[in-house]
């Protein structure tokens, strides 16, 4: 269930989201302790497992978690919302008013590579939690070992192929399932705890400032392995819009981080106890009796995590196209009732592909553990610059607030991103090739579209003179209603002038269709259109929307009806300009860029099928444009 904003659930309504909420927006951080505490010790950015050490790292482990995930995006983050909805993009638009000039465009570019970074985290993600997850039957039976990867690409192809179905039927697991691991993991760190209570010590940050007087810059190594810890900030924020802020607050306090700070040092006490026990500290706090069973509870919050960075991917898909950062892809939706239910094929299937590769080439938690964190820190530090900006220029914050708020925040963003920056010979270099490519292809989408909206703007007529050059001519009028689609509603699109060139008529009733999307997340119904009559038979509509929507014409058109422009679909032709771009011309952008720009508008999906236009209904009139 979603809630909406500006109405703060209570009773039994805060209960179910807080509940469902465990399951959607903290099974990526809840699956941490699987690998994250031994890559602490045994890993290239490890230190040597001493006593002094343990409680250190256990220390840095407990002030990250409060520091990064309770204070800034539970505390500060969830009150950046976009009428409701959080996330990066989300944050992007809230800025994007301001950001003007040349910094302003090099502080969107900026957001823009932060939130390619979140498809390297959405590959990452599905791999790495199944395969520590998986990982556990090796622990209970060593034979298995070789069998391990292969069972994980096994789940991994499943969950995939379970997307086209929707989320909605298996949501309603996800909370029960990731609770029973909350409970689970509190109990086996209550367990391990009880064998040596005084690592509790190390919630006291002298043993992290020990730590680091101890190893000095070295130590600053191993928080590209703490890092792991606060994997999942991100999405908290990114899913504020599901839930709302306060069930997202309670279920953090009251069951996620002490769940996750007593397993973590309950490894701890372990690994203090028994050395030995670091070759797999999680499953080694299991008894023997309950391996299998902890395996299997393991594996389903391995892929509740895995599910929530995926429907992720997909939102993010469809924020970037709204928002014109990404061309027209398949957007399905899989629910009627609950919005945000959508599915991409496309997305899908190249997030399939990149986690079996993963899989194939890592083969080990461990191993992708050297990849993990590049993606999130990156994230993690774009978000608290823009969050500066929106501070500073939408809420006109005084300097000397943004920065007692943000500099903390920021220093600390900036030294996990330093020390992962170490693990990009280990694995690292994925996530920042995910990012850069999918950044090349958002950048260049979006150049390239106001290339040709200007081209296109440049050949329209304003209206004003249309109409009177209309009334001068006096064409023939022919039944029925033309729709032509356009960017811009103050002028005769370049479809209509071709139509009436080569076909010297005109229906008796014109319409100029102008689809906008909004720096929102969403348009309630009584402000989604707006009709104008011009005169002459024409009348102008233009239809809002926001990110998180995608834009339906049969909407559109009962929207029209209850403005008093009623259409009838079968007396209705949808006109629509289809462009054909070539690279010979003398616009500043790189040639390669160009054609990169040609073969994603060619494989763009149509605008009858996009916007849901009846096949049957729609006549396309061709243009050449030079870029």
């Amino acid at each position: 269930m979603s809630h909406p904003p500006g109405k703060a659930p209570t009773g039994r309504e805060l209960a179910i989201l807080s509940l469902t909420a465990l399951g959607v927006v903290y099974g990526d951080i809840g699956t941490s302790p699987l690998y994250a505490l031994k890559e602490c010790f045994d890993g290239p950015f490890s230190v040597p497992l001493t006593p002094e050490n343990v409680l250190g790292v256990l220390s840095l482990v407990f002030w990250s978690l409060n520091f990064v995930v309770s204070y800034k995006y539970v505390v500060h983050m969830l009150r950046a919302d976009n009428r409701g909805e959080g996330g990066i993009l989300a944050l992007m638009a809230l800025a994007g008013s301001k950001a003007t000039g040349r910094g302003g465009a090099a502080l969107l570019a900026i957001g823009l590579f932060g939130s390619a970074l979140l498809y390297g985290d959405g590959v990452i993600t599905p791999a790495i939690s199944v395969l520590g997850a998986v990982e556990g039957l090796a622990h209970a039976e060593p034979g298995l070992k070789p069998w391990v990867m292969w069972i994980s690409i096994a789940i991994i192809v499943a969950l995939f192929s379970m997307q086209k179905r929707g989320t909605t039927a298996v949501g309603s697991i996800f909370g029960p399932v990731t609770m029973i691991w909350f409970v689970c993991i509190t109990l086996l760190g209550l367990g391990g705890i009880a064998g040596n209570p005084a690592v509790l010590k190390a919630m006291s940050p002298w043993h992290a400032v020990e730590f680091f007087g101890r190893h000095g810059i070295a130590g600053l190594v191993v928080l590209g392995s703490v890092v792991l810890v606060v994997t999942g900030g991100e999405a908290l924020y990114a899913d504020m819009g599901h839930f709302g802020k306060r069930p997202i607050r309670v279920a953090w306090f009251g069951m996620v981080l002490p769940a996750l700070v007593l397993n973590y040092f309950g490894q701890g006490a372990l690994l203090l106890r028994d050395p030995a026990a670091l070759e797999n500290p999680f499953y080694s706090l299991v008894p023997d009796w309950a391996l299998y069973p902890m395996v299997l509870i393991a594996t389903g919050a391995a892929i509740t995590a895995s599910q929530a960075l995926i429907s992720g991917a997909f939102s993010l898909t469809q924020q970037a196209v709204q928002l014109g950062y990404s061309p027209r892809v398949t957007i399905i939706h899989t629910s009627k009732k609950q919005h945000g239910q959508i599915y991409i094929p496309e997305v899908n299937q190249g997030l399939a592909v990149a986690c079996v590769a993963l899989v194939l080439g890592f083969q080990s938690a461990a191993n992708l553990a050297g990849a993990y964190g590049v993606a999130v820190t990156g994230t993690m530090t774009v978000t608290t610059v823009i969050f500066a900006f929106v501070a500073r220029t939408r809420w006109e914050w005084p300097w000397w607030k943004v920065l007692l708020t943000t500099a903390p925040l920021l220093a600390v963003d900036v030294a996990f991103a330093g020390a992962n920056l170490l693990k990009i010979t280990h694995g690292g270099w994925f996530p920042l090739a995910v990012a850069g490519l999918v950044f090349t292809l958002m950048s260049t989408w979006k150049r390239g579209r106001a290339l040709v909206s200007r081209k296109l703007s440049d050949g329209t007529l304003p209206i004003g003179l249309f109409l009177q050059d209309l009334e001068r001519r006096s064409p023939p009028r022919v039944s029925g209603t033309a729709v032509f689609m356009t960017s811009d509603s103050s002028g005769a699109p370049p479809v209509l002038l071709h139509h009436l060139k080569h076909n010297k008529v005109l229906h008796d009733r014109v319409v100029l269709l102008t689809i906008q999307t909004l720096e929102i997340p969403t348009v309630e119904d009584d402000q989604k259109v707006e009709v104008h009559s011009l005169g002459q038979g024409f009348h102008t509509v233009m239809a809002r929307y926001g990110f998180m929507e995608t834009p339906e014409v049969q909407e559109i058109l009962d929207l029209m009806k209850a403005r008093g422009l009623e259409l009838r679909t079968v007396e209705t032709s949808f006109y629509l300009g289809r462009e054909t771009v070539l690279a010979t011309g003398k616009e500043k952008l790189a040639r390669w860029r160009k054609k990169l720009f040609i073969v994603m508008a060619r494989n763009a999906r149509p605008a009858t099928a996009y916007f849901g236009l009846p096949a049957n209904r729609v006549v396309e009139l061709g243009a050449q444009i030079q870029l």
